[in-house]
């Protein structure tokens, strides 16, 4: 569990993301929870957006996301969301909380 302070630098180092996974009509498939799942492995911070035609709001995927992945959430505006989860990979640039 992340604290409100940790929360807080998360959302300001996300403002500044591009969304790395984009969710289309056909909703939240086994292949983007890996895709996610796989960018979380590698960068720890993951920005989501939902197409205008999902029909599932960005507050239910996140959700979702974050029970299948063990990751906690960090902002929803929208038709985004944004993921965290501390790496075991070695060599990539870990974010200090």
């Amino acid at each position: 569990m992340i604290t409100t302070k940790q929360r807080s630098k998360l959302k300001s180092l996300a403002n500044t993301l591009k969304p790395i996974v984009t969710v289309g009509k056909e909703e939240l498939t086994e292949n983007i929870v890996k895709e996610i799942e796989v960018a979380l492995l590698h960068r720890e911070l993951v920005k989501v957006a939902a197409l205008k035609s999902c029909e599932i709001p960005a507050r239910v995927m996140c959700e979702e996301v974050c029970n299948l992945l063990g990751c906690e959430p960090v902002l929803c505006i929208g038709n985004r969301f944004v993921v965290y989860k501390r790496s075991d990979k070695e060599g990539i640039e870990h974010i200090e909380l």
